[in-house]
């Protein structure tokens, strides 16, 4: 790894994943503190435009690496962020068996460079651990109800495996390990074929496609804006002690996905109706996180609502997408049970 340019200045955080959705918001944040920041990232899934503005920053150095590989650093790191990972299913789905590696082989060499330098570590973990959930809401006690051999599994139990690595090495010792489960998480940034359900709803709008709903649409999702998450991320890097537990981030407003489709109809002037297809295999029935140990613990709860952060959102795509002719008017909700399926999680 390239030895930081400038001059010293703060603490030197690495952030592995850092040109992806939300470690672009991460790095950005960080900088603004004071910090300097290595962003390690093999845009698998991350995009150099993510953290084009920051390059032009003296504190900040992108080095494109694969976790999966050895990890190496010629000057001392304080903390290092783990996002690493693809994180839509279109994504993870692509490549099941290097999802799988990225969160355990990767994990496993981000944490010995921690324990190399005497890092602080904060995982990216996720909701996906609780599965299709049997409890709600979900509660960190919640041991998750998953199927470990489905076609979700390479994310799923990837993340839980890169959870025990984490816990070991914190009783072991060696590593101040912290792990955060992140909810649906939304803002700019994100990419516009990811498959998340709110990038499908406002880039289908804004082009004038159907919405594409799969099944009823009545499941729940919780939707936290990026600037929320970002905040609960540094909070927990921060907390002394550690708290020795994992500790989800997210926002507990619980809407529909009738609703939300309905929300970016409002905001959009398109010609859109609903469609319905069918519901993907293992796909969450219900999910919304307990985020009382995240008050308690850290302070933190959000505080951008789900209309303020889908304008900010819908502004952002308005810019980056092509644009597309003017819109005549929107139609009446139909029903096409034979659309091709695409996720709506995360």
């Amino acid at each position: 790894m390239a030895k930081r340019k400038g001059a010293n200045r703060g603490r030197v955080i690495l952030v592995a994943g850092g040109a992806g959705f939300v470690g672009s918001h991460l790095c950005s944040a960080l900088l603004g503190a004071g910090n300097r920041v290595i962003c390690l990232d093999s845009y698998l899934t991350g995009s150099p435009d993510n953290v084009a503005a920051l390059q032009r920053n003296p504190y900040f150095t992108m080095v494109e690496q694969d976790v999966c590989d050895e990890i190496v650093s010629d000057e001392p790191l304080d903390e290092i962020y783990n996002l690493a990972c693809p994180a839509s299913p279109p994504s993870y789905q692509a490549d099941p068996i290097h999802t799988m590696m990225t969160s355990v082989t990767g994990t496993g060499n981000l944490l010995r460079l921690a324990a190399r330098h005497g890092a602080r570590f904060l995982q990216a973990s996720t909701s996906e651990i609780y599965g299709d959930p049997q409890q709600h809401p979900q509660q960190e006690e919640y041991w998750g109800h998953v199927n470990c051999t489905g076609p979700r599994a390479c994310y799923d139990e990837g993340k839980r495996a890169a959870e025990a690595l984490c816990f070991d090495s914190l009783r072991a010792g060696s590593v101040d390990a912290k792990v955060a489960r992140i909810f649906n998480t939304y803002g700019p940034h994100m990419r516009p074929n990811d498959g998340r359900i709110v990038s499908n709803f406002v880039v289908q709008a804004l082009n004038n496609e159907p919405l594409t709903v799969y099944g009823s649409g009545e499941q729940t999702r919780s939707f936290c804006y990026v600037s929320d998450l970002v905040e609960g991320l540094i909070r927990l890097m921060n907390r002394d002690p550690n708290p020795g537990v994992p500790v989800n981030l997210g926002n507990p407003g619980e809407f529909t996905v009738i609703e939300l489709a309905e929300l970016v109809l409002s905001k959009v002037r398109t010609a859109s109706a609903i469609v319905h297809a069918p519901l993907p295999p293992d796909d969450p029935q219900r999910r919304r996180p307990d985020i009382s140990r995240a008050k308690s613990l850290l302070g933190w709860e959000p505080k951008v609502p789900l209309q303020d952060g889908l304008t900010h959102t819908i502004a952002w795509f308005q810019r980056a997408l092509p644009q597309q002719p003017p819109m005549r008017r929107r139609g009446r909700p139909a029903r096409q049970p034979e659309m091709s399926v695409l996720s709506q999680d995360l």
